[in-house]
């Protein structure tokens, strides 16, 4: 398994974040963070989308000290987004991979595998959304069977429209084939 490095400025932000923990945290996190970290994605993102966050009991703290408008933030251009409106796989949580596990103390950072990643941005389907699933079928070994199964079985039931995510999800795996024959 490749060794996962967080790049800066999130590393020093995540590092004083587990300073100032006072319990062991743990984090879901999904989103652009999540892909640069994992996927070595390029492109810039000011966030660190979370999913979940354990204890909930952490995250009214959590926001103020590394939320949007934080001092955190302030000073590393970088804050923690505690995600409260995703449509995520159901058992995302079997295929989560910790993420520099010897590097906090108290805070616990998992990160979504790239097909929950990619399903969790199937309903907002923005250019970034795309280019973010062109980027995974560059760098992964992603199988559209398997991509197609989690949406069936993990996902559709919970989506608003799931006839439109048909839809994305048939257009999303034309780009994928696409991305691949280039």
């Amino acid at each position: 398994m490749k060794q996962i490095t967080i790049p800066e400025p999130w590393l020093s932000f995540l590092r004083e974040i587990d300073e100032s923990a006072n319990e062991p945290i743990e984090f879901h996190c999904l989103g652009g963070f999540a892909i640069a970290v994992l996927y070595g994605l390029e492109r810039t993102t000011s966030d660190v989308d979370v999913i979940s966050v354990t204890p909930r009991q952490t995250i009214p703290q959590l926001v103020e000290v590394a939320g949007k408008g934080s001092a955190l933030h302030r000073k590393y251009g970088v804050y923690l987004d505690v995600v409260g409106v995703a449509t995520v796989p159901e058992n995302y949580e079997e295929r989560l991979t910790q993420v520099c596990a010897d590097e906090f103390q108290k805070i616990r950072l998992f990160a979504l595998d790239a097909y929950d990643i990619a399903l969790a941005k199937i309903e907002r389907n923005i250019q970034r959304d795309r280019d973010d699933i062109k980027h995974l079928a560059k760098v992964t070994p992603f199988d559209i069977e398997i991509l197609k199964s989690i949406y069936e079985n993990e996902l559709r039931i919970y989506l608003g429209n799931p006839e439109r995510e048909d839809l994305t999800l048939k257009l999303w795996i034309e780009a994928i084939e696409e991305t691949r024959a280039k």
